[in-house]
Order: C-alpha cells, then sequence, then structure tokens
C-alpha cells in the first residue's frame, strides 16, 4: 500500500500541512524540520502523487510532442532533446505522429489541449501558418521546429545550410548541379532551395529550372527524382537533395542506371542522419544539429510557461565532407593528364 502524507505525519508527530510544506520547501518550515521528514518520508518509501502536484501548481507538468513520422531518423535526437530537457526539469513527454498530414497534425496539437498540457512542441509543420492564431485560442505555449517566420520557434539556418551544400560542390568544380526538393518540405524546403540559388548567384552560374526535381523527403522520392534529372539531355554532374534519406533514393536510381557515385555523380545530403557515416560511399552532407534543435525547443517553451520574453532560435548547420562528393570527371581527367591521379582515367 503507498505511503501516504498523513503517514509520514502520524510518523513524525506532526500536521499533514507540515508534511506537504516541507516536502515543498515551503520557506516557514524550517531547515530542521523539512530534513528529519524528508529523511522520514525516503525511509518509508513516499512516492509523491503526480494528480496532487498538478492540483497544488494548477499544471499537468506534461509536454505534448507532435512528430511527422516515428520512422524519420532525423527525429530521433530531437526528440532525445525534447524529453531531456523536460525531465531535467520535471515534465513528462507525450508523443503523437501526424503522418504529414496536416487534418491529423491539427486533430494531434488539439487532443494535447484537451488533456491539459501545459505546453505543445511541434515539429516539421505542414500547417505553420495555422499557429499564430491557435496561441490565443488555446491559452498554452506552442513552439515550432524547423518553421523560422513562426513566433516562437527554433530552427536551424537553412538557407545558409543549402550554401554550404552547393557552394562545396561549386568548389570541387561542378557547374550543373541539380536539387531534388521535397514538395511536402514547405519554408524548410524553400529556404534551402534559395540558399542553393544564392549559391549559383555567387559563382555567376545562372540557375536552371529543369535542374530542380521534384521529391518528397523520402527515400522513393529521391529515387523519382533522380530518374528524372537523369532522363534530361544533359544531366547534372552533381546532386544537392533536400534531406539524407532523399539523397539515399538518387544514390539507388544511379546504381539502377549503372552509374556509381562519387565517380559519375555527386550527392550531397542534407541532416546528417546516424546512418550517413555508414553509406556506401559515407555521405557528404549538412549537418543538423538536431539535438539542440530539441532542447532549445523544450527550453523556449519552459520560459514561455515562466512568463519570459523569448526570441527565436537559429542554429548554424555544419558541412561534413565524406566520400560521396568529388570533383566532376572532366576535371579528373585533366588532371591526369597533368600528371594528377591516374587511377580515374
Amino acid at each position: 500500500m503507498a505511503v501516504s502524507i498523513k503517514d509520514i505525519a502520524e510518523r513524525a508527530g506532526v500536521s499533514p500541512s507540515t508534511v506537504s510544506r516541507a516536502l515543498n520547501d515551503h520557506p516557514r518550515i524550517s531547515r530542521r524540520t523539512r530534513e528529519r521528514i524528508r529523511r522520514l518520508a525516503k525511509e518509508m518509501g513516499y512516492s509523491p502523487s503526480a494528480i496532487a502536484r498538478s492540483l497544488v501548481a494548477k499544471r499537468t507538468f506534461t509536454i505534448g510532442l507532435v512528430i511527422s513520422f516515428i520512422s524519420d531518423p532525423f527525429l530521433a535526437q530531437v526528440v532525445r532533446g525534447v524529453e531531456e530537457a523536460a525531465i531535467d526539469n520535471g515534465y513528462s513527454v507525450f508523443l503523437c505522429s501526424s503522418y504529414g498530414d496536416p487534418t491529423r497534425e491539427m486533430a494531434v496539437v488539439e487532443t494535447f489541449r484537451e488533456r491539459r498540457a501545459d505546453g505543445i512542441i511541434v515539429t516539421t509543420s505542414r500547417v505553420d501558418s495555422l499557429y499564430a492564431p491557435l496561441l490565443d485560442k488555446f491559452k498554452i505555449p506552442i513552439v515550432l521546429i524547423n518553421c523560422r517566420e513562426y513566433a516562437y520557434s527554433v530552427s536551424t539556418d537553412n538557407l545558409h545550410g543549402g550554401q554550404l551544400a552547393t557552394e562545396h560542390l561549386l568548389e570541387l568544380g561542378h557547374t550543373r548541379i541539380g536539387y531534388i526538393s521535397s514538395e511536402e518540405g514547405g519554408r524548410t524546403n524553400l529556404d534551402r532551395l534559395e540558399g542553393y540559388k544564392m549559391a549559383l548567384r555567387r559563382y555567376g552560374i545562372a540557375f536552371d529550372q529543369s535542374l530542380v526535381s521534384a521529391g518528397d523527403g523520402k527515400v522513393e522520392g529521391g529515387k523519382e527524382g533522380m530518374k528524372r534529372l537523369l532522363a534530361l539531355p544533359c544531366p547534372p554532374t552533381a546532386v544537392f537533395c533536400y534531406n539524407d534519406m532523399t539523397a539515399i533514393g538518387a544514390a539507388a536510381a544511379l546504381r539502377e542506371a549503372g552509374l556509381r557515385v562519387p565517380e559519375d555523380m555527386s550527392l550531397v545530403g542534407f541532416d546528417d542522419i546516424d546512418l550517413a557515416p555508414y553509406l556506401n560511399p559515407p555521405l557528404t552532407t549538412v549537418r543538423q544539429p538536431r539535438y539542440e534543435l530539441g532542447r532549445s525547443a523544450m527550453e523556449m517553451l519552459l520560459a514561455l510557461l515562466a512568463g519570459e520574453a523569448v526570441t527565436n532560435v537559429l542554429l548554424q548547420g555544419e558541412l561534413i565532407v565524406r566520400e560521396s562528393s568529388r570533383p566532376p570527371s572532366y576535371l579528373r581527367w585533366m588532371d591526369s593528364d597533368k600528371g594528377g591521379d591516374k587511377g580515374d582515367k
């Protein structure tokens, strides 16, 4: 049978209210009494009631976390960051998937509100423009991850990340560079595409719409996107992919076409999922600070719950160069003629 505050009070010879105050660090209880009661509570195996704590604090100490797909490898470290920051501050996290469906996403958010979650965090929202009016309706804070135009958001600088990826390929000597986008990527996709365009302009290369091929952020979309690029009269020599899953699909399409990465085409992804270093060849990619995204989102939510003013957080990505990118073959042949790498002939 669970030990109650009343049981501790009887053993300590004090009132239940004194025990409650001692366990909650009330300033009217002396340090000596607090220590004695806490020691006694521990000896008796007392475990505080979450329900009672919620009634006293008028909070449930729960956070709702909405993700797109539980199978998405990008999200594992984001969720870990949210959970660890929540646990450190006495909160529990309820997780639910939207499956990329805007209607389901809003239904999940509404369910969290009905269950009296103290706040909500949403990753990769498909309907970020709807959240501003919800703040007044719900009366609880909502933080979005990777939706930088929303009032309370934590994002990777996708514009800068798109530049990093494209400039890496340009510096290798590629001038015809494709981009496999994600039609479901929303603002994130647009920012990465704009970063791609900015890098091209910086190097004096005109943007070619035919080199942008639609994907869906998943392996199959990357595969189909690469097939369309390969069908062009003059295919690209390198491709920047919306994310690493897209790059995995693109590599599969190249293999089916009898082409090799990076000998025949260089690939660059985005995210640096845990699998990226173990692909064949290991994938060059832009690393998102995934754990920091999740932790920062939870810390922002805690600040909002405390009534503090917050500003949007923009985290920088990092280019991770591996073996899936190299100079285009015609440059390697030129180097070989000058006495360079003979093995590439």
